[in-house]
């Protein structure tokens, strides 16, 4: 018997000439459809978005709206400044226990309240104990036993982890479970290179007949030098919010204050992003190059302007570099 063995050279050779297509379904440019919006946030590890989240969440609720945080870190922080510190069960790790107990999980066991929103964290595996972004997988699989998608909100916020390039991570992006994206940024290098990374993953999936485009960019901690906008402008996406590097917002984070509400100086800032957010179409964006991303800082503080010396097989060898005997072929003269 003969094992009929796949052509992996073929099967790639597919999958780019795939991608390379234009594709022909269009992102829709209106306003959202569904009753519910499904809206993944993405950023590089510590830019705020859990931050930004919680307060935005908070001030949708105060605003009439039902809604539902979803933590997808493996840090499983999304929810510690909503809850004033308190550490919220992860659904995987409460999963664990009660199918170790023989019970059933049920909603009361992973999703909490406060100030009318609703949030619960899926957690991740022990530091070397499993992949962060099978984790996102199986918990997703968990929220369906659950009844996810018979729940009833105006808006469900994911708060994914952008600095991991991982099958997981990408879900909502991968497989339409959102109709937006919107990334979380400031005025470094790093984090808007997570930010084009995600762009970048749009417009893959896209053109694999993706329905998911990148909303806007909310600019967090933003100290006015303009990178973080002069990125928006050039992939082409708006600036849902510019959130300043205050000393107060730092202080109020750091004690787990609440400052996206109306009782605050902050309120009409948020509001404001509230509203965006609800308002903005997903868009496609124009991922930058390397170069082109770099470009946008001063080449002193990134390096730009250096010049590459290619290293040689000398080098390499250091005190083992002899002469090579020449294979070239040299005739007499006749």
């Amino acid at each position: 018997m003969t094992l009929d063995v796949p052509n992996l050279k073929d099967f790639d050779d597919r999958l780019r000439a795939e991608a390379a297509d234009e594709p022909t379904l269009e992102v829709p440019q209106g306003e959202p459809t569904k009753k519910t919006q499904i809206i993944a946030i993405y950023g590089k590890g510590g830019i705020g978005k859990s931050f930004t989240l919680a307060n935005l969440s908070n001030m949708m609720a105060e605003q009439g709206k039902r809604v539902l945080l979803i933590g997808c870190d493996p840090k499983s922080d999304t929810t510690s400044l909503l809850f004033g510190g308190k550490a919220c069960p992860t659904i995987i790790e409460t999963s664990t226990e009660k199918k170790i107990a023989g019970e059933e999980v049920k909603i009361g066991d992973v999703c909490f309240k406060r100030n009318g929103v609703f949030a619960m964290e899926l957690g991740g595996p022990e530091v070397g104990r499993g992949c962060g972004g099978r984790g996102i997988i199986h918990g997703f699989e968990l929220l369906e036993k659950l009844g996810f998608h018979d729940w009833d909100f105006d808006y469900v916020l994911l708060d994914f982890l952008g600095d991991v390039v991982c099958g997981g991570f990408g879900l909502p992006i991968a497989r339409d479970m959102a109709q937006k994206v919107i990334v979380v940024g400031s005025n470094d290098l790093q984090s808007l290179y997570v930010a084009n990374n995600v762009c970048s993953a749009v417009q893959y999936f896209r053109k694999l007949g993706g329905n998911v485009g990148v909303a806007g960019m909310v600019i967090n901690k933003d100290d006015g030098t303009g990178q973080a906008q002069a990125f928006a402008d050039a992939v082409e996406i708006p600036v849902l919010a510019a959130i300043p590097a205050d000393d107060d917002l730092r202080r109020k984070s750091a004690s787990y204050e609440i400052v996206g509400t109306n009782a605050t100086q902050w309120g009409a800032l948020f509001a404001e992003l509230a509203e965006n957010v609800a308002g903005a179409p997903p868009v496609h964006p124009t991922p930058l190059s390397q170069d082109a991303l770099i470009g946008l800082f001063d080449g002193k503080e990134t390096g730009a302007d250096f010049v590459l010396e290619p290293a040689t097989d000398a080098d390499m060898r250091g005190k083992n570099s002899k002469p090579k005997k020449s294979l070239e072929v040299i005739y007499d003269e006749a």
